[in-house]
């Protein structure tokens, strides 16, 4: 197979001829660098590289060419080469316009003229971008079939799993003629139908079914390890990797899909370390790459239901009765968003009411009015990425303002985005539809006013989903696991203690189980505090250990 293609686009010679230098010191053994002068040339060079076969790995142009731009030459050449990397070169003047870029193009970096020395400024960048380019599944669309009615909440299900486990699938409704077809050839069986690259077809697969379909791993590989982290978030994977990293056998147990709740998100912007931003899921799958290197085990669609202690090993129980014990436990479960209490809502989950960012919903809402409830962060970041399909997004908010919730990044986004429009002082207060999410009815003291509305995405405070903690570890009366000083602070010493040990600060009241991220009472709610509490959680792990 010939070499994958670095592909350089630049009208200054100088410039163009520096990119192709500094590609080919680094990446000559691996990959073929061509050069192009403006993006016509550029254009013609991928569509012959299409016709004979060749693949393209990254595609690297400067921001301010005559004729046509970076930023046009690219979107003209994510048709070509939709996996390709792609990165925009600026001068320190033209940072807004990359900035724009993302949004516009998926832009993945953008990097600053001059990049000396590129030790430091290029390969850094270059690495951590072909190296992504190269795990991903570039296999077609059309691998994977998913058969369902549109406004089926399982089929929603089903397909969100996919997306947030970046697989690639195509998506077929029932009274589509291919759908109809594969139906009836499946012998009319219980939908969604998913119907598998080599014919095989599962019917109303369960998470478990599914996983292990699209190659997840669901089993331990052993039985006792020494550190297990349930929830695979931010907090958990971030424990992944400082463990793993670190020498202890480590086993992550996600139920759904890591990432967690930051997974779904289409843009952390302030997340330190990606200054033009990155999506949940870029996030996640670096995360989860990084983790896999240093020899963290990752289990999916393994639900835990119960935690205990057998002298000094802590056990958990999985949903299908098995059972993983280790030296310590974390516990980065996460939480999940609120569900909102307005009549009619709960009969449209997954058909037009999504809870979260629902991102594979987006394309379906091109040209349609949708509505975006909640004042913080992910309800601002997904309302300016619907934004990019809807004709307009309504975001509600209870409060008189976004001041005291969200960012002031991205208030100032919202304010610059012409179809998105803040209406503060009003809440859901009725859904109605048919098939599907119809009608919204608001309330606000001026009364109650009802729209056509399809979309309705909630965004409306967290729970932390710890009811099979239940006797086992103390938590505060809204669910949140409590760890070190509150612990002590509310006079809950935890029974069979050393008089002379304290909990470590992210202890929680059963030795040895540690509380990480969102789940944890008192946690800042931000990504990065997530990561951090995840490695503090590993350092107080080793502490532990030590001692034990």
């Amino acid at each position: 197979m010939p070499k994958p293609v670095l592909l350089t686009v630049d009208d200054d010679p100088g410039v163009s001829r520096a990119v192709a230098r500094d590609l080919r010191r680094r990446y000559a053994e691996r990959y073929r660098i061509v050069r192009a002068d403006s993006g016509r040339e550029a254009l013609d060079a991928l569509s012959e590289l299409r016709l004979r076969g060749e693949d393209t790995a990254m595609l690297l142009a400067d921001h301010r060419m005559p004729e046509m731009d970076g930023v046009e030459f690219l979107e003209r050449a994510m048709d070509l080469f939709p996996f390709a990397r792609r990165v925009l070169l600026t001068a320190y003047a033209e940072t807004d316009a990359a900035i724009r870029a993302i949004n516009d193009v998926d832009l993945d970096h953008y990097l600053l003229k001059p990049w000396d020395p590129p030790e430091e400024k290029f390969y850094p960048v270059i690495d951590g971008l072909l190296d992504a380019w190269a795990r991903e599944d570039r296999r077609p669309p059309g691998a994977l079939r998913v058969v369902g009615h549109r406004w089926s909440s399982r089929s929603y299900e089903v397909r969100d799993l996919l997306a947030r486990n970046q697989v690639p699938y195509t998506w077929l409704m029932d009274t589509d003629p291919e759908g109809a077809e594969l139906i009836e050839a499946a012998g009319s069986p219980e939908l969604p139908l998913v119907v598998q690259a080599d014919g095989g077809t599962l019917a109303a697969p369960s998470d478990t079914e599914l996983a292990a379909a699209i190659g997840l791993s669901s089993t331990p590989s052993t039985g006792f390890y020494d550190l297990i982290v349930v929830g695979g978030g931010p907090s958990g994977l971030g424990a992944a990797v400082y463990a793993a990293s670190e020498g202890l056998r480590t086993v992550v147990v996600e139920r759904r899909a890591l990432g967690g709740q930051a997974g779904q998100s289409s843009r952390i912007e302030n997340y330190l370390g990606f200054p033009d931003g990155v999506t949940g899921a870029q996030l996640a799958d670096r995360a989860r790459r990084q983790a896999d290197r240093f020899g963290a085990e990752l289990l999916q669609a393994g639900e835990v239901t119960a935690l205990e202690s057998r002298g000094t090993a802590r056990v958990v129980r999985l949903s299908d009765g098995t059972e993983i014990a280790a030296h310590a436990a974390i516990l980065a479960t996460g939480v999940a968003y609120r569900r909102l209490d307005a009549e009619g809502v709960e009969d449209f989950v997954g058909r037009g009411v999504f809870y979260g960012a629902a991102l594979t919903e987006a394309p379906s809402c091109r040209d349609e009015e949708v509505a975006v409830v909640g004042g913080a962060n992910s309800a601002g970041q997904a309302a300016v990425y619907l934004a990019r399909f809807a004709k307009k997004v309504h975001i509600i908010v209870r409060a008189d303002g976004l001041e005291r919730s969200m960012s002031h990044y991205l208030i100032e986004q919202i304010a610059a985005t012409p179809n998105i429009e803040v209406h503060t002082g009003k809440t859901v207060c009725g859904a109605d539809g048919a098939d599907r999410l119809e009608r919204l009815t608001f309330a606000s003291p001026a009364g109650k006013k009802t729209i056509d509305a399809h979309w309705l995405f909630v965004f409306i405070g967290a729970e932390p989903g710890t009811g099979w903690l239940d006797g086992f570890v103390e938590r505060d009366p809204r669910g949140y696991v409590l760890t070190g000083p509150d612990l002590v602070a509310g006079g809950r010493r935890p029974a069979g203690w050393p008089l002379a040990r304290q909990p470590y600060h992210l202890e929680t009241s059963v030795p040895g189980v540690f509380a990480a991220g969102d789940v944890r009472a008192e946690s800042m709610k931000r990504v990065a505090s997530a990561v951090g509490d995840g490695a503090m959680a590993v350092a107080l792990v080793h502490r532990y250990l030590e001692q034990a």
